[in-house]
């Protein structure tokens, strides 16, 4: 093609999935989806808390513009919620549900999650992460994952692309080829995937090899550069990867939809424009662009980006043709599926909360909670501290920064939770640049004559936390310890509570334990 026609520039819209400021859909937003934009991807920043009907309404907005227009969403469960970043998930994260290891509870999850999609009017929900995050120090997987066992998160990959895909929303495995062995956040920069091919395919395909022989809908691309399939090219923009590996050895045949094209891995070297071009040039079939700052100029240019390169002779027009299709395919399928929809009725331990047969007298439940009451591990180190708790504690909360993944304003921790169980429970929260001695000895003052309970987040990867817990612990050796990201070590504290999760059902699980609430094993004694 010499130029940019009406049907060179809707076939480029065909395979964009912008995200956009409101709760409500932009004029522009409108226009674009009634002239083939493919669909939009939603965001925190789109949805009115505690008001589910609000989210059914936009996407019912949306597809009156385009009844085959995509909805898709970042719902993982756990650290990253779209639907409940107001009030933190309902549900325990992949991690939780990898330590209780119960595929038939991560099923049941996953459909009650795919319950409150499908009355959302989601079309495809960008989860799970089949990452096997095999390193400890990974900064942006850590508990999304279900695991660091292949086998583990293979087959809790599977079962949460049955349940979610069972209420008629579409799974889409992630982040391919696999970001679980890194150290570095593709928002940042692009990670490189220290790995030999014998032993990718031995560890980081086996979940996604898994995911697409359990019918996977759709695959998310992750920006790290494998080098010993495509030296120096991250995967999203690697023909190798995408078309070699992932359509050609692992025979998947849905939609490879991009991680946000936005992020600097990918987008750094080639700006958004030449990123999302080359990637359908690769393989992917769906560009998703989510920054905050996606508005029409910047759509616009997308578009006209990847028109240009088929003019350029970058990407062949039958190639994004074949992608337009596949989103296409996606939307087609989603309409053709009975969609169970939870938001305006009871969803299985989610947004409707499903009661969990306590019984009279005992703590109210949810599926979401039932399943981080199981993923507690209690490990008591001094039979001679008073435990559960003797009376209304002070918390100290030990809070880093999180990756962009997961919404700044995401509550987590367990001093509310255990305020609403022991009225009294005072509360201090330390960042890192506020983490000095004297926070520390305020808070040991703070703390004289009453519990101390200390609660960390990934306490392992963060010196400044471990520096705390040891001023902290010198002076009371008798504190709670409470790990709300990965336990990497369970010997600190007088009682080590690891939760496996940073949700608000995981906080409530611990303040239960804290205050003898609940029924769970015994402590076990440190070793």
């Amino acid at each position: 093609m010499s130029r940019r026609g009406d049907e060179l520039l809707r076939l480029a819209d065909g395979v964009l999935l912008p995200g956009f400021e409101g709760t409500t859909p932009p004029d522009w937003v409108r226009r674009r989806l009634a002239g083939g934009l493919a669909g939009v991807v939603l965001f925190s920043r789109n949805i009115v808390p505690g008001d589910p009907g609000q989210v059914a309404a936009l996407t019912a907005a949306l597809k009156a513009e385009n009844p085959d227009a995509v909805v898709g969403i970042d719902e993982e469960s756990g650290e990253v919620t779209r639907l409940e970043a107001a009030s933190g998930s309902s549900r325990p994260g992949g991690y939780a549900l990898g330590v209780v290891d119960d595929v038939e509870l991560t099923e049941e999850i996953a459909r009650g999650l795919g319950a409150d999609l499908a009355g959302a009017g989601v079309t495809v929900n960008f989860a799970p992460s089949a990452d096997v995050n095999s390193n400890p120090d990974n900064p942006v997987i850590g508990l999304r994952a279900f695991g660091a066992d292949p086998a583990l998160v293979a087959r809790h990959t599977v079962a949460w692309v049955r349940g979610l895909q069972s209420a008629g929303v579409a799974a889409c495995a992630k982040h391919f080829p696999g970001h679980g062995d890194t150290s570095v956040d593709s928002h940042h920069a692009a990670p490189y995937l220290p790995v030999t091919a014998e032993e990718l395919r031995e560890t980081a395909l086996v979940p996604f090899r898994a995911a697409v022989e359990a019918g996977v809908r759709a695959v998310m691309t992750g920006h790290l550069v494998v080098p010993a399939i495509d030296p120096g090219i991250p995967a999203t923009l690697s023909r190798e990867v995408l078309t070699g590996v992932l359509r050609g050895e692992l025979g998947f045949g849905g939609l490879v939809v991009t991680d946000a094209i936005e992020m600097s891995a990918v987008a750094g070297p080639y700006g958004i424009g030449g990123a999302a071009a080359r990637a359908v040039a690769a393989g992917a079939d769906a560009i998703c662009v989510g920054g905050e700052n996606v508005d029409q100029r910047t759509a616009e240019r997308l578009r006209d980006a990847i028109a240009d390169a088929v003019i350029d002779g970058l990407l062949s027009e039958e190639r994004l043709a074949e992608a337009a299709g596949r989103v296409a395919e996606l939307a087609a399928w989603s309409a053709a599926r009975p969609r169970h929809g939870g938001l305006n009725g009871v969803s299985s331990g989610g947004l409707g909360g499903e009661p969990g047969g306590a019984p009279d007298g005992a703590l109210p439940t949810t599926l979401g909670l039932a399943a981080a009451r199981r993923a507690l591990r209690v490990t008591r180190r001094s039979a001679a501290v008073a435990f559960p708790l003797a009376g209304p504690p002070h918390v100290l909360e030990l809070a880093p920064e999180t990756n962009l993944a997961i919404d700044k304003g995401t509550p987590w921790g367990v001093s509310g939770p255990l305020a609403e169980l022991l009225p009294g429970t005072t509360v201090t929260r330390l960042r890192a640049d506020g983490a000095t001695g004297s926070a520390v000895e305020s808070v040991l003052a703070e703390a004289v004559g009453r519990p101390l309970v200390a609660v960390v987040r990934d306490a392992h990867r963060h010196k400044w936390q471990m520096d705390v817990l040891g001023h902290l612990l010198a002076a009371r050796p008798d504190a709670v310890v409470v790990e709300m990201g990965l336990p990497g070590r369970s010997d600190l504290g007088a009682v080590h509570i690891a939760t496996h999760g940073s949700a608000p059902v995981c906080g409530m699980a611990a303040a239960e334990v804290l205050t003898g609430r609940a029924t769970t094993p015994a402590p076990v004694p440190a070793r």
